[in-house]
């Protein structure tokens, strides 16, 4: 590309010099006049293919996102059931009678149990891994994790709007710029067809 044009940032990542949103990801250039990126017809190929490749990095981020999305919805409602189940446990620690409840020994089969009051439960924590906590500490820690999934939640919510727009704005950039090289590409023409009218004129007068 000429230098007299404006360098586009090949790569989606953190620069001092492209605002960003909260969680780093870059703003895209908007387009106003397409002279400010490309000079000449010869810039315009590699313009196009770099806004490309941008548009290319914000949807794969896009699709990471989503993906994550997708994960924190499906783990959200079974940590608010464990977070309440533990704040009924802790609600009745100091009764005498058990709980008669059923538990789930896989997607088609429970049995019933009896659960005395008690002062300590067994949290999963994944990876196969089972600790076992004080009821305070165990509403803490889940109370923590859903608040934390909650924000995580909104913050890839904000990003997935932030990532579409900027897909719409690289969009429309490639589209001034295409439109800007079909109309240089018919002034060209033009003139084109001109100098020969005129080389046409000159011949015949001689």
């Amino acid at each position: 590309m000429a230098s007299k044009g404006k360098e586009v940032e090949g790569g989606v990542g953190r620069d001092a010099a492209t605002p960003s949103n909260p969680r780093g990801i870059p703003q895209a250039p908007f387009v106003d006049k397409v002279e400010d990126y490309v000079t000449s017809r010869a810039d315009v190929e590699p313009t196009l293919r770099r806004f490309q490749e941008l548009i290319a990095k914000y949807q794969f981020m896009e699709q990471n996102l989503q993906r994550r999305v997708v994960g924190l919805k499906d783990k959200m409602p079974d940590i608010q059931k464990t977070l309440d189940t533990v704040r009924f446990l802790q609600m009745r620690k100091d009764e005498e009678d058990p709980i008669e409840t059923t538990f789930e020994l896989n997607e088609t089969l429970h049995a019933k149990a009896k659960i005395p009051p008690t002062d300590e439960v067994y949290i999963w924590l994944g990876a196969n891994v089972m600790l076992s906590y004080p009821i305070e500490e165990a509403e803490q820690l889940l109370d923590s994790k859903l608040k934390a999934a909650t924000t995580s939640l909104q913050n890839c919510e904000e990003d997935l709007d932030f990532l579409r727009e900027q897909i719409t704005t690289m969009e429309v950039a490639v589209a001034r710029v295409y439109n800007w090289d079909v109309v240089q590409k018919r002034k060209e023409k033009e003139e084109e067809e001109k100098t020969k009218g005129k080389k046409s004129e000159t011949a015949s007068d001689g």
